[in-house]
């Protein structure tokens, strides 16, 4: 085995970057000028004095490690686990629908009492936040959090998530010859069954409905976001896959896009019983349909993209328009920049303590995207529209692919119509924050030329 690793390490930079062993000066060396990492653990203390009957392990606790560019690191306690993951899921339930405000500002007021107050201290002058969460603080959206006088973190804070530290030291991906931009959007997803009829499908991008048989209805947004890209962004025809061309085939001979738009139906299935069976893909069968099949199934089964044809199975001779967050790890995403997902829930997954969150935001990750927009909600479709136009304009203008995120959400705070978290919180960065290398700016901005 080692020296299969060695011979993979001397052709592969990013194998060798995954196992080559790291130093807590290296990690500090790559944070940027006035960020800082904060490194969240879930643990479970452990006391070795225990005797006879007396529990050695305690309830579990969530801690957080803060790292700057210099200095040693600071550990601070948080608390009772079970008490602060109460409290994220219920700020998750009312943020995740508009109306409310009043509890929304409660419950983001009580968190950030007991996740971010007790850090103020040692934050000092910082901008940048890097958030490397664990466990069910990988689903919250740290923006949404407010200090007493009603401020929220996305307010104070330009806001990265991280799956570790270790991410900061991700090797960039070497320069090769591309189209800039590939945009997918309003795929023709077939005709939805006459026993559910559209009314079945709300306008947002997710289908959380009817689980044991998913059928996607249009998207209206995402054909009017597809022009507005094309047209700020300034793409060729082919780089504009919609309706029929907007395949899983198509997708799956993509070659390192410099930029990956997909506007298009996401899913993640929650509640799906762990006996699917792996060639299902998690979608178009009945409950009563399922065969026996392994007792765990990939949790990257459990996610992923709706593309043309999905609703009969059906993209070309070998593929059924289901693309799960399996399928997309094998995509050769290497050299590409910026994947935004633009639709709802597809920053959420399985989520295993000290490991991350396991479903597109993974998946992106192992096919070698250096940044991802993902949401962490259902989107509302209108919004999304003129939320992805918004931060388009702020990237090309020059701003980091994090700072962009951010100007657009303080941008839809000051709109009475979007004020809500509920609008403007559910899509968060994770990856390298940094502008785009200027040559994939402009590349973007004249390919259509």
């Amino acid at each position: 085995m080692t020296a299969l690793e060695t011979q993979l390490s001397t052709h592969s930079r990013r194998f060798r970057a995954e196992i080559d062993p790291i130093t807590l000066p290296q990690v500090q060396r790559a944070i940027p000028h006035g960020a800082v990492l904060l490194e969240w653990v879930h643990y479970r203390p452990f006391n070795p004095k225990a005797i006879k009957q007396e529990p050695r392990w305690s309830v579990p606790r969530y801690a957080v490690y803060l790292l700057k560019r210099q200095g040693a690191p600071v550990l601070v306690d948080l608390g009772d686990a079970e008490a602060i993951e109460t409290r994220v899921a219920e700020l998750l339930a009312a943020v995740r629908h508009p109306g409310g405000m009043q509890a929304v500002q409660l419950l983001a007021q009580a968190l950030e009492q007991q996740l971010v107050q007790p850090l103020r201290a040692h934050l000092g002058p910082a901008q940048q936040l890097l958030l490397s969460p664990d466990g069910a603080l990988n689903l919250l959206p740290f923006g949404v959090l407010q200090d007493a006088q009603g401020h929220s973190l996305a307010e104070q804070y330009e806001l990265t998530y991280l799956t570790s530290g270790r991410d900061l030291l991700r090797p960039a991906a070497p320069a090769r010859t591309s189209k800039p931009t590939l945009l997918v959007a309003d795929p023709d997803f077939g005709p939805l069954k006459s026993s559910l009829g559209t009314a079945a499908v709300e306008q947002r991008r997710s289908v959380d409905f009817n689980r044991g048989a998913l059928r996607f209805g249009p998207l209206a947004g995402t054909a009017q976001e597809a022009q507005a890209l094309r047209a700020l962004l300034k793409l060729k025809p082919s780089q504009v896959l919609t309706q029929g061309r907007a395949t899983e085939t198509a997708l799956k001979k993509v070659h390192g896009p410099k930029i990956l738009h997909l506007a298009t139906h996401g899913f993640f299935l929650t509640d799906l019983p762990e006996d699917l069976h792996t060639s299902s893909r998690g979608a178009g069968l009945e409950p009563t349909q399922r065969p026996s099949a392994p007792q765990r199934e990939n949790p990257l089964l459990r996610s992923g993209l709706a593309l043309a044809g999905a609703n009969q199975l059906r993209s070309g001779p070998d593929d059924d328009g289901i693309l799960t967050a399996l399928e997309v790890a094998s995509l050769d995403l290497q050299g590409t920049e910026l994947a935004v997902l633009s639709a709802c829930e597809t920053g959420v997954g399985d989520v295993h303590t000290g490991e991350g969150v396991y479903g597109l935001r993974r998946a992106l990750v192992l096919a070698g995207v250096r940044t991802q927009v993902a949401s962490l909600w259902k989107v509302d479709d209108a919004a999304t529209t003129e939320f992805m136009v918004a931060y388009y304009g702020h990237v090309q203008a020059g701003l980091g692919r994090s700072a962009a995120l951010r100007a657009v959400q303080r941008a839809m705070q000051q709109d009475p119509a979007r004020t809500h978290p509920y609008y403007w919180a559910a899509f968060v960065v994770i990856g390298d924050p940094s502008p785009l290398p200027r040559a994939h700016a402009a590349a973007t901005t004249t390919s259509g030329k």
